[in-house]
């Protein structure tokens, strides 16, 4: 298949390479040339404008920094809009705007152009490898239609949705990470000033219940299927333990913005007569802010868990 690639950084680099080594053409553009040196070394072709990528192939991918820059490649001057024909397709790879795919899709429906968000997870050791998810929203008939370029790529192509889930799944995935990472610089300053070497603590809390489960995982036995009795840890005993972490954090002078703001979730989980239920009840609250009902079957959950 004649696929085109453009935007040879930290991750593009890679997922290219991996495309011409699954022996798909390749074509290429980045603003820098020489980023294509090794690309060029194997085999691929350079074209000299986004366009110039599209006219010469099946399907094109796109790793960039961001909306402004996708929706520059895809629209501008000289963008993939003016060399793309009827029946090819475009991928976007980047961490992207749904909304701005949603437009892409429809601007590009107008030519019979398939476009389809794919934002990868994995970093740059994955990007190498290949061990990495690409997150695929879109027409499923075309993510079928090009998944043996996609299975080059990424070992574990999905296909999530429509146009614009792809980019919701992977900013649900990256979101959550970071506010899990601002948590956990939280406690483990709390637990180094209180007297701990930060070593001790790692190695301590890799052996607890968070330390040994997949950071997802734990939203199925509870939070999914909706299911908070009998409880695995009542409430009432965990924001005993997340008060005396604000406790420790005020004794060492140590700012727990968001343990507080956790303290303060679970106090109004218990005022709501909520106390002798799982604790992970209080997480009830924000889907009632958002107005979000969430209740998986057991059975879907169990086919996802098995998936592995």
């Amino acid at each position: 298949m004649k696929v085109g690639f453009i935007g040879l950084g930290t991750m593009g680099a890679s997922i290219a390479l991996n495309a011409i080594k699954g022996q798909h053409s390749l074509t290429v553009y980045d603003t820098n040339r020489d980023a294509a040196a090794p690309h060029l070394e194997i085999g691929a072709e350079w074209a000299d404008s986004p366009r110039a990528v599209a006219a010469a192939s099946d399907v094109v991918f796109t790793s960039l920094p961001g909306p402004p820059e996708v929706e520059a490649v895809a629209l501008g001057p000289d963008g993939l809009i003016e060399g793309l024909s009827a029946g090819t397709a475009y991928f976007d790879l980047s961490t992207n705007s749904p909304t701005l795919m949603r437009r892409l899709h429809e601007v590009f429906a107008e030519k019979g152009i398939d476009v389809l968000d794919a934002p990868v997870s994995g970093g740059p050791e994955g990007a190498r490898t290949g061990k990495m998810a690409i997150w695929v929203g879109g027409d499923k008939a075309a993510f079928e239609k090009y998944l043996p370029v996609l299975d080059t790529m990424g070992d574990a192509p999905y296909y999530v949705g429509p146009i614009g889930a792809g980019a919701i799944a992977k900013l649900v995935h990256n979101m959550s990470g970071y506010v899990i990472q601002a948590a956990l610089a939280e406690t483990f300053t709390m637990g180094v000033k209180a007297g701990l070497a930060p070593d001790v603590i790692f190695e301590a809390v890799r052996s607890g219940a968070g330390g040994r489960a997949r950071t997802f995982d734990r939203l199925a036995r509870n939070f999914l299927p909706g299911r908070y009795d009998p409880p695995d840890f009542a409430l009432k005993l965990a924001r005993k333990d997340v008060a005396l972490a604000c406790e420790l954090g005020r004794e060492f002078e140590v700012p727990m913005r968001l343990a507080h703001m956790t303290l303060a979730e679970m106090t109004e989980a218990i005022n709501r007569g909520w106390g002798d239920r799982d604790s992970r009840i209080s997480m009830l609250l924000q889907c009632e802010r958002a107005s979000v009902e969430i209740k998986v079957p057991e059975a879907r959950i169990k086919e996802i868990m098995e998936q592995d």
